[in-house]
């Protein structure tokens, strides 16, 4: 089993600090929202994100998938009460030539292998879809 340990703290009203090895993230905590942080929504989404993207590095070698860019956007939708993201949707954009069917195999592979995508996936409604950069 792998573990990880993440920790934060309050910086002040207006931000805190996530910290990981040699990382650190600034949150927006702020009451009033702050553009230069991501709130926790954002920081779900930009999970899943990286989940794709480190998912794609991992299948491609596997698969000898020919990638020369990709690209993720999400849209989670909250409710208010109880507060929770109630569906996240989103459009993995992939430069390649790789066919169709190769295509969808690479979608079904981090759909299947993502630890963020099947814990959100069991918890929200989870949809999305796959498509070569036009």
């Amino acid at each position: 089993m792998l573990e990880y340990h993440v920790s934060a703290r309050r910086i002040d009203s207006h931000g805190s600090a996530a910290m990981t090895k040699d990382a650190r993230i600034v949150l927006d905590t702020d009451m009033a929202g702050r553009a230069d942080a991501f709130n926790p929504a954002e920081m779900l989404l930009a999970s899943l994100a990286a989940c794709i993207l480190k998912g794609t590095e991992r299948v491609i070698p596997m698969l000898q998938f020919d990638l020369r860019g990709i690209e993720v956007s999400l849209h989670g939708v909250r409710q208010d009460s109880p507060p929770k993201m109630i569906r996240i949707a989103y459009d993995i954009v992939v430069e390649t030539d790789e066919s169709d069917a190769r295509l969808a195999l690479l979608h079904k592979n981090l759909q299947k292998y993502g630890t963020i995508y099947n814990t959100l996936a069991g918890a929200t409604e989870l949809v999305g879809t796959i498509r070569r950069k036009d």
